[in-house]
């Protein structure tokens, strides 16, 4: 063996951890240390690249590539240096320096100023759907060319994790700054990033591929030539794609017997540790304001009537587990102490007829309309559960299919619902993801993923208001204990599962990400090559 090639091994050793990786030689490891094609399936749709001025996987998968965001967050959860080299919170908790690394530049060459991180974390604040993330942020100052502060108007204890991944894409002010609104821009579907890799291709409906930037601040990353997102129509055609060698990364993995589809994949590996942050919960929702709906008996029956045993294990195969609250069970914040709505008919009936909606002569109490998410068999199969389950009380429900997701969106951000399937987030901190979905100040018609429930409890209000500046955890937990409790008994929504964030990688994967964000976070790390 050369000296040379003996380098690269140990280059490639290095690179992937202490040692190989399960069905990785040595070998293997350095053909995967720089270049290659790595190619991911989704099912996702993104209506455009920038996360500046939209959440959701669909979008932030691709924006975490093609931007940097000034900080990165670890596994364990710990804030560390990216597109910023240095970052430092003030003693007072009133403020963030951020000092961006020099030479850095944007794809189409332009330096990145602190102008642009300035112009980005306003455009953030002032226009991304996750209000609270950025909600106390009243000015950000500029020192120098490289040097910006983020000021508060009160302490905000997640604004580091809110600086990291497609949270806080570093935009150029040179291209949306001219004064047309960010959320409509032409250049969300053609963006010029600041990440590790530059967009070659977008077509919605189809592909999205990027390759590497080669003046990228942090040398010798990323490892990648090049990344193809690959939509497909259905679960079903991804899976196939990923079995046949069509795609090397099979995005998320939620249905029990897909995940036994891939295991059988020789050398695949299916991930499920990666992207804790997320923490996405599927709840039926509903409409607070209806007055079908308006008494929170009537909702607590309809939970009540819910068997979530049956859900998990018999519709949903044993991958998901049970979801007890607004706070996903991974986070720190995450309380048991509430109300679990076990399967109980007895209950629900009770409750309906304290609630004064006595059987009529056909044993009907209460007829329903229930929407879901269009384009998920879940949810189509969940929709069609509710109508026994909820029958054995007398609710009379009919399903309501939206033909694609903008017309439920729009149904469901003004209030033309009643009930709904849905799936939202934590993303990190209850602050960015939690906050928004049961503050009465986010009752934002037209805003999906708002507080589309039109839920308001003041109590609720204040110890959300409380937690999102209290710089104490131990304090913090015990807020957020509370409005678990208080949302949990007023029942605005159903809360049913915590879908599983699983992961299917073939042999040819080396490195995938486990962090806390998984997909959605820069894969500069990430290899491909030779088993």
């Amino acid at each position: 063996m050369t000296q040379i090639h003996r380098r690269r091994l140990l280059q490639a050793a290095a690179a992937f951890g202490a040692g190989p990786l399960a069905g990785w030689s040595l070998e293997a490891m350095a053909q995967a240390a720089r270049g290659g094609v790595l190619v991911i399936g989704t099912t996702q749709r993104p209506r455009h690249l920038n996360s500046a001025v939209q959440s959701g996987i669909a979008t932030m998968m691709p924006a975490a590539q093609i931007f940097a965001s000034p900080l990165q967050v670890d596994a364990q959860w710990k804030p560390k240096p990216y597109l910023a080299e240095r970052f430092e919170l003030s003693h007072d908790n009133r403020s963030v320096k951020l000092v961006l690394r020099a030479g850095a530049v944007f794809h189409d060459g332009r330096p990145i100023t602190a102008e642009d991180l300035k112009f980005s974390i306003e455009t953030i604040r002032d226009h991304h759907p996750f209000r609270t993330m950025y909600g106390p942020v009243n000015a950000v100052t500029i020192e120098n060319e490289r040097t910006a502060v983020v000021r508060l108007s009160e302490p905000h204890p997640a604004v580091l994790l809110a600086m990291s991944t497609s949270l806080t894409p570093i935009i150029p002010k040179h291209i949306f700054g001219d004064g047309t609104d960010p959320k409509i821009h032409p250049r969300n579907a053609n963006p010029v990033g600041s990440g590790p890799f530059r967009l070659v291709e977008f077509k919605p409906g189809e592909v999205t591929v990027m390759e590497r930037f080669d003046r990228f601040f942090l040398k010798d990353l990323p490892r990648l030539d090049r990344i193809i997102i690959k939509e497909y129509k259905d679960p079903s055609s991804l899976l196939l794609a990923f079995e046949k060698g069509e795609v090397d990364v099979h995005s998320l993995l939620t249905d029990a017997r897909e995940i036994e589809r891939v295991k059988k994949v020789p050398g695949a590996q299916v991930i499920s540790e990666g992207g804790r942050a997320i923490g996405p919960l599927v709840w039926l929702a509903f409409n607070t304001k209806s007055p079908k709906l308006a008494d929170k008996r009537v909702r607590q029956a309809i939970s009540f009537a819910l068997d979530r045993k049956m859900i998990l294990e018999q519709l949903l195969g044993g991958v998901n587990k049970a979801a007890t609250g607004p706070i996903s069970a991974a986070s720190p914040f995450y309380s048991a102490e509430v109300e679990k709505y076990a399967h109980n008919l007895a209950k629900a009936a009770q409750l309906l007829d304290a609630a004064g909606l006595k059987p009529g002569a056909n044993g009907t109490r209460l007829a329903l309309e229930v929407d879901a998410i269009p384009g998920s068999a879940e949810f189509k199969m969940l929709q069609e559960y509710t109508k026994p389950a909820l029958a054995k009380v007398g609710i009379d429900v009919s399903v309501r299919l939206s033909p694609d997701f903008p017309t439920w969106a729009r149904r469901v951000s003004t209030g033309q619902f009643e009930m709904t399937f849905d799936t939202v987030w934590n993303w990190g901190d209850p602050v960015i993801g939690v906050h928004r979905t049961w503050l009465s100040s986010n009752i934002r018609p037209g805003v999906i993923w708002s507080n589309t429930q039109g839920y308001s409890n003041p109590k609720v209000d204040e110890l959300l208001a409380a937690a999102g500046k209290e710089m104490n955890l131990a304090k913090r937990k015990a807020h957020y204990k509370d409005v678990q409790k208080i949302v949990v008994d007023d029942c605005p929504v159903a809360f049913l599962y915590e879908t599983s964030s699983t992961v299917g990688y073939r042999a040819n994967v080396a490195n995938p990400p486990k962090g806390v964000w998984g997909l959605i976070d820069s894969l500069n790390d990430v290899g491909v090559g030779k088993v």
